[in-house]
């Protein structure tokens, strides 16, 4: 059963700000190092992260806008049926009065009226009658002005916002077309260190400002979890000894809790590899990794990037590998999720 986990980013919404992201110069490009390339990559996600956002935030707006616009054109339409009613009336009561005499001259109602009072009240009530009608009518015909106004005002922002979006759109495809030539570039580096079975160096990635309540956090921000621990599956000599995420490649990998780098290698089944030592004799694995961006005998804290994800090793498909074990070494495995859990962090 697969299952997935999503966090929100926080991000500014501003389009000015995505021409520049678009803009920007890919350096890994001009450097050809490992270091450029991952830094990219890592930007490259982020940048695809803040113009999915505003591009999302713009549809949401665009679609309130033009549901405003067709609200006020319901409203429009309601008006312009109640006036229609009211020009109905006032025709029914001129009818009405030709057949009682209002329609006749006033010299022939003053001789037919049978005293001064049937004559001044028929003229009164029918005067009354005219000019609420006529003010009714004038009072819709005003709101129905200001109705038609409002419509188009919300109109024109619901085709501005369209328009808006449309050109976000644009620039949050190409930040996709550039992360993903910089993913591939990333992960056929990845496959030459494994080929070589030697490892490029730490990419030094920018750490983003954390602050986590917990002690520990899941390896990835944002998942899919795809195959589990104790699973079988031809690829595995007996059972699936981790949990697998699945994620693109060059997700930033994250240390799940503070402890110290013991192992970084490049070559065998799990390609590119990270463990890590944790206090309480516990030992953490991230495999299958197209960057590492820690030294073996450094030290990490919670939720620090310690490379990225790829399909490098025996992996038929981009994700990472997780494994908790209590030695440093392969067949010492445990039960990842309900470690995890243990330490509230349950990977939904």
């Amino acid at each position: 059963m697969r299952s997935s986990r999503r966090h929100p980013l926080l991000v500014p919404a501003l389009l000015c700000a995505f021409a520049v992201l678009a803009a920007r110069p890919t350096e890994a490009s001009d450097t050809g190092g490992d270091s450029g390339l991952g830094a990219e990559v890592a930007r490259l996600y982020a940048d695809a992260a803040v113009a999915t956002r505003q591009y999302e935030a713009g549809r949401r707006e665009a679609d309130a806008q033009r549901a405003r616009a067709q609200r006020f054109e319901a409203l429009l339409d309601q008006r312009r049926a109640e006036i229609a009613v009211l020009h109905e009336d006032l025709g029914r009561i001129a009818r009405a009065q030709y057949r009682d005499g209002g329609g006749m001259p006033v010299t022939a109602q003053i001789i037919l009226a049978r005293s001064p009072d049937e004559l001044m009240r028929g003229q009164h009530v029918f005067s009354r009658t005219n000019l609420a009608v006529n003010n009714a009518i004038d009072k819709s015909r005003r709101a129905e002005a200001r109705l038609a106004a409002d419509q188009e005002k919300a109109s024109t922002a619901w085709r501005d916002l369209d328009r808006r979006n449309t050109e976000l759109a644009v620039l949050k495809k190409d930040i996709e077309e550039k992360l993903e030539e910089a993913r591939a570039r990333l992960q056929g580096r990845a496959d030459a260190s494994v080929a070589a079975g030697s490892c490029r160096g730490a990419v030094r990635l920018d750490q983003p400002e954390t602050h986590f309540a917990t002690r520990w956090v899941a390896p990835v921000e944002t998942y899919e979890l795809s195959a589990s621990y104790g699973s079988g599956g031809e690829r595995w000599a007996r059972r699936h000894t981790g949990q697998d995420f699945a994620v693109p490649i060059g997700t930033p990998v994250r240390a799940v809790g503070e402890g110290r780098v013991v192992r970084v290698s490049c070559g065998g089944p799990f390609g590119i590899e990270i463990v890590l030592e944790h206090a309480g004799g516990y030992y953490t694995q991230y495999a299958h990794l197209a960057a590492v961006a820690v030294d073996q005998g450094e030290r990490v804290s919670t939720g620090q990037w310690v490379g990225q994800s790829g399909t490098t090793g025996n992996s038929t498909g981009p994700h990472l590998h997780f494994e908790v074990r209590v030695t440093p070494e392969s067949g010492s495995a445990v039960d990842p999720s309900s470690w995890l859990a243990a330490r509230e962090v349950n990977l939904g």
